[in-house]
């Protein structure tokens, strides 16, 4: 992919990493941009290679939302929404873990872009902001649902109906960033979480993460009925024997494939 596209996907040793690349705009999403995720997100979950995805933005900016200027105003605001809405379930539903790398702006789809993933790393610079109303707009790309999951309600109403700004410190503090680390630090940081999440097994990965996203919809004893069904899918894979005879050994990790074992 030409690194000057607006949406550039690079992948090396497992890890894949969409960079939004449009600095100059901080990295605000056009209609055709949010085609162009939905294409890529649709790729990755079905690439055997894919272990770990990164999400960035270029520019010192993450994502300033969708970009309202460029978008074709003669088109009726359903099915742009419903492509909005189709990045964001594409991307909280992608099987392997996602990293939001948060350096600058996120705003508004961009802030609940970063929500959707399942690590957030800012920069001690990061700025999150649900802005919609500052705009006429309520929430979107799935905000309504992902802030109070998070942060609690009485919270995510301070955040969506103020439309403040707050820095990643605050953010850290209510659970919407997992690491806040220095502007020099965070490249160093995200590649050796990167590495680390490649390095597990990909099915136990999938089968947790997805438990855990639907865990928060059900109740306790539907959750334990999805534990077993997934803990069933594990145990037939070469990983469980593996990691079990690595314990008994007391030897290092083995090298995950995920492959099945029947």
């Amino acid at each position: 992919m030409n690194s000057q596209d607006p949406v550039v996907l690079t992948s090396d040793q497992g890890i894949t990493t969409i960079t939004l690349n449009l600095p100059e705009r901080k990295n605000a999403i056009d209609t055709a941009m949010w085609g162009t995720l939905t294409e890529m997100l649709q790729g990755i979950r079905n690439d055997p290679d894919t272990r770990v995805v990164v999400l960035q933005g270029a520019g010192g900016a993450f994502c300033a939302g969708a970009d309202v200027a460029k978008s074709k105003h003669n088109e009726h605001p359903i099915p742009r929404l419903r492509r909005i809405g189709d990045v964001a379930l594409a991307l909280f539903e992608l099987p392997v873990p996602v990293i939001a790398k948060v350096d600058g702006v996120a705003a508004g789809a961009g802030c609940n872009m970063a929500l959707a993933c399942d690590f957030v790393v800012a920069s001690s610079r990061a700025r999150f902001s649900e802005i919609f109303v500052r705009r006429g707009l309520s929430m979107d790309f799935g905000g309504s649902w992902l802030l109070p999951r998070i942060v609690g309600l009485q919270q995510a109403k301070r955040l969506a109906l103020l439309a403040e700004v707050i820095d990643a410190d605050e953010a850290h503090r209510l659970g919407m960033v997992t690491w806040v680390r220095p502007v020099e630090e965070i490249d160093e940081f995200v590649t050796d979480l990167a590495h680390k999440l490649s390095a597990m097994p990909p099915i136990a990965l999938e089968q947790s993460k997805s438990l855990l996203n639907e865990g928060v919809g059900t109740d306790l004893a539907a959750a334990i009925r999805n534990e077993a069904a997934a803990q069933a899918v594990n145990f037939a894979t070469e990983d469980a024997t593996a990691a079990f005879r690595a314990f008994l050994d007391k030897s290092d990790p083995p090298h995950y494939t995920g492959r099945w074992a029947l």
